[in-house]
């Protein structure tokens, strides 16, 4: 028992974090954990692949536990092993009932999916598509939790919605991915019902969307090939690595039961994708064309069947996990750190051009203003100029300006003052309605006849 404990263990050995040391960058330091964003068609099992991958995790935890006990009773010392710690559960899908297992975050807490319908009058597909996007601009607060825990588990598994395009094809599934992928390993695994995919359109259909989704994410990719217990993947990686296979298959019309398009006497003219004559139909020639287009894409894959019923196939999974986080690692986290000095890059240069025009904006500015500063400097010396000039040599005063008033004056002690005939005179002096102080020493001399 406890050595089927120690190989389960060292089959999945938790790998260790790497220090920033080993990859420099502008990038956060690699974590222990890696994520595994699950993607597939609806009805494919996602969400039972989760719950059992969230057990297989649990149970090899406890096996470990056990083992080492064990050998800390026999050795009286503690094992310093990794282990294998239990995944933290991430729910994405806000339309499911019930779940498998319990995630330490659901989308449900935050989002009411039956409330976002009746509000904004939507179908089912709307309502799961707005409830993502509502709860993607809260993302950040998650991908803070995520971060934390990150360095205290070795998997972090996130189940998406049932319908796959709106998760990969929407804004808010790219902005999830993305953020992930930044901040961790991120790996993609996409679910295929397997007994579907005997049908060679159905198996077609699932690998242009595995390649589409693996070069619109160029993430590290699996391909999990679900429900093994009711049937084989082996046909499916027979056609993946030879094309010629497919095309027979595709003659025959299905892959695990060839009698109903083969008879004795040749082809059944009522097999599907023949016509009337037996020959080949529309939907064959398209297959066929698109599995000599596609072959160079998939055949290289990273494949792996699993049973989330019985749990076999498990550990293959997660080597396979393994396998994709050091791909990460080798070619994306590389590039990542690229384009993010670059992005850094852009922008220090973007500042430095900014602050050259300000400094030379500043300059024309300080030229342009000691100008103005010298004309005004002229303008006032010519000022200064002509008003000399003009001023009175005699002049005493201190240049304010006085108001007028009407002052009466007495002609007693005034020599000399001429004043018009008509001017009506008083006994004892004049009044001057308006006068012009020139100074003290100099008589006033009326600017308007009384």
């Amino acid at each position: 028992m406890a050595s089927a404990s120690t190989s389960a263990a060292s089959r999945a050995a938790a790998p260790a974090p790497i220090s920033a040391s080993t990859h420099l960058g502008l990038l956060p330091e690699i974590p222990r954990a890696s994520s595994i964003i699950v993607i597939g068609m609806a009805g494919s099992g996602k969400s039972t692949f989760t719950a059992a991958l969230h057990d297989h995790l649990h149970e090899m935890e406890k096996e470990q536990q056990d083992a080492q006990q064990q050998v800390s009773v026999s050795s009286r010392a503690t094992s310093s092993s990794p282990q294998t710690t239990a995944p933290y559960m991430v729910n994405l899908d806000p339309a499911v009932g019930t779940l498998g297992y319990e995630p330490n975050v659901d989308i449900r807490d935050t989002v009411d999916y039956a409330r976002v319908m009746e509000q904004y009058n939507l179908g089912p597909n709307g309502g799961i598509l707005t409830a993502l996007n509502l709860f993607t601009t809260k993302f950040d607060q998650v991908l803070t939790i995520l971060e934390k825990r990150a360095n205290e588990v070795d998997h972090i598994v996130l189940d998406t919605p049932g319908q796959i395009e709106i998760f990969t094809w929407s804004a808010s599934g790219s902005i999830v991915t993305d953020a992930l992928a930044s901040s961790m390993p991120t790996v993609v695994a996409y679910i295929i019902d397997t007994p579907r995919t005997t049908a060679p359109a159905t198996f077609m259909s699932n690998m242009l969307y595995a390649c589409s989704i693996l070069y619109k994410t160029k993430l590290p990719f699996i391909l999990v090939f679900n429900k093994t217990d009711a049937q084989s993947h082996q046909f499916a990686l027979e056609w993946m690595q030879d094309f010629e296979k497919f095309q027979q298959a595709l003659a025959a019309g299905n892959a695990t039961d060839p009698s109903s398009t083969v008879t004795q006497h040749g082809l059944n003219p009522k097999a599907r994708n023949y016509d009337a004559e037996g020959s080949q139909g529309y939907m064959n020639s398209l297959m066929n064309s698109m599995s000599l287009v596609l072959d160079e894409f998939y055949k290289n894959l990273r494949a792996v069947g699993v049973s989330s019923v019985t749990g076999e196939g498990m550990d293959d999974f997660l080597t396979a996990v393994q396998e994709a986080r050091q791909e990460y690692l080798d070619d994306y986290r590389p590039e990542l750190e690229r384009l993010a000095k670059q992005r850094d890059a852009k922008r220090e240069s973007s500042k430095k051009e900014q602050l050259a025009r300000l400094m030379k904006d500043m300059k024309v500015g300080s030229k342009s203003s000691s100008t103005h500063d010298t004309k005004s400097a002229k303008r006032e010396s010519r000022s200064i100029e002509d008003l000399s000039k003009t001023i009175d040599e005699e002049y005493e005063g201190d240049g304010q300006i006085i108001e007028p008033v009407c002052i009466t004056l007495s002609l007693t002690g005034i020599p000399d003052l001429s004043l018009d005939d008509e001017a009506a005179m008083r006994t004892d002096g004049f009044r001057v309605p308006t006068c012009t102080q020139w100074s003290l020493s100099r008589a006033l001399v009326c600017s308007e006849a009384m």
